[in-house]
């Protein structure tokens, strides 16, 4: 018999989620949109760089514009070459 709570939990795939750490596992699927994900940074990333063309005359909003748009696009391009490589690991 298992004396505590530890021997008596059944043991979980590598990736599944328990309903207990995650309530919401019961009644629906619990996961991630990977391609989703890149694809709207490279959307959101384009739009910084579409909202430089306006009335504004200022410098200060335009290298926000350009600081946050390429961030977004440095970020996303990192993240696909780190899925690229992840089996040389």
């Amino acid at each position: 018999m298992a004396s505590t709570e530890l021997e008596k939990r059944k043991a979980t795939a590598p990736g599944a989620v328990n309903p207990q750490d995650e309530p919401s596992a019961e009644w629906g699927w619990h996961g991630s949109f990977p391609k989703g994900t890149l694809i709207a940074g490279v959307l959101v990333g384009l739009a910084m760089f579409a909202m430089l063309i306006g009335n504004h005359t200022g410098a200060t909003e335009d290298l926000w514009l350009i600081g946050v748009g390429a961030g977004l696009l440095l970020g996303v391009g990192w993240k696909i070459h780190k899925n690229r490589t992840a089996w040389r690991k």
